[in-house]
């Protein structure tokens, strides 16, 4: 079973460039790559599918020096004229198990532009530590994250809830299916295998073992990379005791009880961020563009898959029978859940979004994200309950020189004519959970539509 991916529009735009360069397809292990990749190698009359995890694979560039030696060896071993070139796809999945290969890619676009070149690789940020030359502008990036919800609807092939996600705004009678339907999801996650073997068995049982062997492999991956014994010992504690920090900003200091120094810890997350599988996400105090993360300040942690991290908390059968998941796990699941989709958008570029924060005595305050639409940065607060109890968000509006600001709760589509504590009027447009991969389509039409002071 394949599954369609948002992605796969940008390898058909970069299959058409007439300025195309090698393209690197970046993201965490089991995201789907390799996949998508052999996906979309049928749209080429010839493809060379190499993965240099295997010595007979990796031989090509390890004992040869130069690209045209290498292509035209690799032609030879699939019958493809010289002639062809143009039309043959050439992926080098697991790239990042030879430095050498990375370091050639600067000379497949510099001498043989014709031949379309993808690779792939799960832990670049550590391979590249190695690499004599990195091919900085010669060649081009794409992200893969796990299945968002958009996504994950056409992969259940259920066509007319995506239909209905995609209509702005949502209609109130498409509020239940797309709510249970994205329940579900939340519950699971967006892993590729976690989501075929969900819609073979419909039964949680069934995906324990392969969220179990999930964890076991990303664990081995980081340890391999691992600078020392201690290092091995640190990012190992990280990732048997994160899952229960990811309600509140962490401190580095004595992580998961531990007895580990800040430098320690600090340094087992960045390998772990590095990898994609546990991300550090800062705080902004910036009201306007643009918005800087503070590292200075604590930050939060976001899993690489909110499925896997419930599996880690142990909460799936539980979230079940919840009516409302803003009540998951300390409130903690949404945020995570809706950060998750944000991140899946960046297919050009890794950005990761921020939350913001005001620190002053007995006047603290925090804001779920921040999303910047022109020259505006909205506040987005993901909870229940009353627009009169969004304490945190009036305090960031009634500093901010706009009027416009998001909730994501279990409701629905509504927007509301507000006032914040000290009087500022203010519209408060109030979106369903399931609407997270929508979410910069729907701040677009929100703030072209709606005007404060037109009050309409």
């Amino acid at each position: 079973m394949t599954f369609k991916r948002h992605i796969f529009s940008h390898l058909i735009s970069w299959k058409k460039s007439s300025h195309r360069k090698p393209l690197i397809l970046r993201g965490a292990r089991q995201v789907g790559k390799t996949t998508l990749i052999e996906q979309f190698a049928k749209t080429y009359k010839h493809s060379i599918l190499l993965n240099l995890e295997k010595p007979e694979h990796k031989y090509y560039f390890e004992a040869l020096d130069d690209v045209k030696t290498i292509i035209e060896a690799l032609l030879l071993s699939k019958n493809i004229s010289v002639a062809d070139l143009g039309n043959t796809l050439l992926f080098l999945d697991e790239i990042q198990e030879s430095p050498k290969a990375i370091h050639l890619l600067r000379y497949f676009y510099e001498d043989f532009p014709q031949l379309h070149v993808i690779s792939a690789g799960s832990l670049l940020e550590f391979a590249m530590r190695q690499v004599q030359s990195f091919p900085v502008g010669r060649v081009t990036f794409l992200y893969l994250n796990p299945l968002n919800f958009s996504e994950y609807l056409e992969a259940i092939n259920h066509n007319l809830a995506l239909d209905q996600l995609n209509q702005i705004p949502v209609k109130p009678f498409a509020h239940k299916t797309l709510l249970d339907l994205f329940h579900r999801y939340a519950i699971i996650g967006g892993m590729p295998e976690i989501v075929k073997i969900d819609i073979a068995t419909k039964n949680i049982s069934d995906l324990l073992q392969i969220y179990e062997s999930l964890w076991e492999t990303y664990q081995k991956d980081i340890e391999k990379y691992a600078q020392n014994e201690t290092d091995r010992k640190v990012t190992k504690h990280i990732l048997a005791t994160a899952q229960y920090s990811v309600d509140a900003r962490i401190k580095l200091h004595n992580f998961g009880n531990s007895n580990y120094r800040s430098r320690e810890v600090g340094e087992g997350l960045r390998h772990l961020d590095d990898a994609k599988i546990i991300q550090l996400i800062y705080p902004s105090t910036d009201i306007n563009i643009p918005v800087k993360s503070d590292i200075k300040k604590s930050p939060k942690l976001q899993f690489l898959d909110t499925g896997l991290l419930n599996y880690a908390l142990k909460i799936q059968s539980l979230m079940i029978g919840i009516q409302d998941l803003s009540t998951a796990y300390k409130g903690a699941i949404i945020p995570h859940l809706i950060t998750q989709e944000l991140i899946s958008l960046n297919s050009f570029y890794y950005q990761k979004p921020n939350f913001w924060v005001r620190e002053k005595k007995q006047s603290n305050a925090e804001v779920d994200l921040l999303y910047v639409y022109k020259d505006m940065v909205v506040p987005i607060e993901i909870k229940s309950g009353l627009s009169g109890t969004l304490k945190s968000l009036h305090q960031f509006l009634e500093a901010a020189p706009h009027a416009y600001a998001v909730r994501i709760y279990g409701g629905e589509f509504k927007i509301e004519h507000a006032v914040t504590p000290e009087g500022k009027p203010y519209l408060l447009m109030n979106l369903p959970y399931y609407i997270g991969t929508k979410l910069p389509d729907y701040i677009a039409w929100f703030i072209e539509n709606y005007k404060i002071e037109n009050n309409n």
